[in-house]
């Protein structure tokens, strides 16, 4: 399942995030801000009609990402967060 599509408040724990080519500076940026595999994650808020920004919670961290970016990452519903 895509970040994006996971339910507000459902807990989950990131799989992977996909690199569209091979020097994918915002995969590697989501990477860098924590989207690591094992990292529990959920969704807090989206904008308003489940427009951008969404707001994520990784760990204790709270990140407004735009949901393309979201779409990046893959996560595990229902475990460990």
């Amino acid at each position: 399942m895509r970040l994006s599509d996971l339910p507000q408040g459902t807990p989950a724990v990131v799989e992977h995030v996909q690199d569209t080519h091979a020097s994918d500076s915002i995969a590697q940026r989501l990477r860098d801000l924590g989207f690591v595999p094992g990292e529990p994650v959920r969704v807090v808020a989206c904008g308003p009609w489940g427009a951008d920004p969404i707001l994520i919670l990784i760990g204790s961290t709270r990140f407004a990402l735009r949901r393309a970016e979201a779409n990046r990452v893959s996560v595990r519903e229902g475990a460990g967060s």
